[in-house]
């Protein structure tokens, strides 16, 4: 890359195994362009980034940066992380959004680690002043808003999944190839995978745009079920409470909360749910939260937009029998 962009922030795009973007990719560009020139970094293995490219480029991105590793899918990790650095040095940019996933905050900390720069994770939105770029963070459960700052150096920064409303505008793509000299560190292997199949017409929760949510007060795993009939009626993911999974209702990857999938969607609906502090953790900066719990004193009920203090198994069934007459 001959010249950078002016105020370039640098977006690693993660690449499915089809070939195609992680949904995080919309919220970081849109977020990339509130504070500067977005311009993306596509890692994929020989002739896989057409895709890639253009769905980046359709999402905002001004410029798309390739770089092709024929051990990308095998190489746990160091492939991208060398991508990456070898970006910064071609950008300079201001500052570096990757999703806050598994595979991104692994290629984030690393990237700051060997870079010697700074590290702002789990952010759910960022803005520039007069200094730089700045991290905005939900903490303690979503007791307290605070911001961070790099005070030299390029920021990295990990994004909060679903957390970014504002959208970019798509621009034509342009590809421009990244020369990457192997780094030769260590990494795992990987021999094989094979992706699971999940059938099911709800959407994933991390990144929903709406959530509904169960806990210990639904009682049983058939009970449960209530959950998963306003998930349907809303067109929403289902989320639970870590009681609720302790308790066998649901699967482990259903939880919110700090041990489990931290949410940000435009709705969050919480049936049953007293609200403890680690299940806040993960959901409190949902956009609209509607709350149903026969305990007045719940603590959800201290965070909520909409509170009904009730029986969910009176509660809901009238709200569902209300959604499915007005679909009719």
């Amino acid at each position: 890359m001959t010249n950078a962009e002016q105020n370039a922030v640098l977006v690693l795009i993660e690449v499915t195994p089809e070939g195609g973007v992680a949904k995080s990719t919309a919220g970081l560009l849109g977020a990339a362009a509130g504070i500067g020139t977005p311009v993306a970094l596509v890692v994929t293995g020989p002739g896989a980034h057409e895709e890639a490219a253009q769905a980046a480029a359709d999402l905002g991105a001004v410029k798309v940066l390739v770089s092709e590793a024929a051990d990308v899918s095998s190489s746990l990790g160091v492939p991208v992380i060398d991508a990456v650095s070898a970006a910064i040095d071609a950008t300079q940019p201001d500052a570096v959004l990757i999703s806050h996933s598994v595979d991104g905050r692994d290629v984030a900390a690393a990237v700051a680690a060997r870079r010697g720069l700074g590290l702002a994770v789990d952010a759910v939105g960022v803005s520039r002043d007069d200094e730089g770029v700045v991290a905005h963070h939900s903490v303690y459960g979503g007791a307290y808003n605070v911001d961070s700052a790099v005070t030299f150096g390029t920021l990295v920064a990990t994004i909060r999944q679903g957390a970014v409303d504002a959208r970019a505008e798509g621009k034509p793509v342009v590809i421009e190839r990244l020369h990457v000299a192997p780094s030769g560190r260590r990494a795992a292997r990987i021999d094989g995978f094979e992706p699971v199949k999940v059938a099911s017409s709800r959407p994933e929760l991390r990144g929903a745009a709406k959530v509904v949510s169960g806990g210990r007060g639904l009682g049983s795993k058939e009970q449960f079920v209530l959950v998963e009939q306003l998930a349907d009626e809303l067109g929403a993911a289902v989320g639970a409470s870590r009681a609720a999974v302790d308790a066998g209702y649901v699967p482990h990857s259903h939880q919110v909360g700090q041990t489990g999938v931290a949410v940000a969607p435009q709705l969050y609906v919480a049936l049953g749910i007293s609200g403890a502090i680690q299940h806040r953790a993960g959901m409190q900066t949902a956009k609209t939260i509607v709350a149903v719990n026969k305990d007045p004193d719940a603590p959800i009920f201290e965070i909520a937009d909409f509170g009904v203090v009730g029986d969910v198994f009176s509660v809901v069934p009238q709200l569902i029998e209300s959604l499915q007459a007005q679909r009719n």
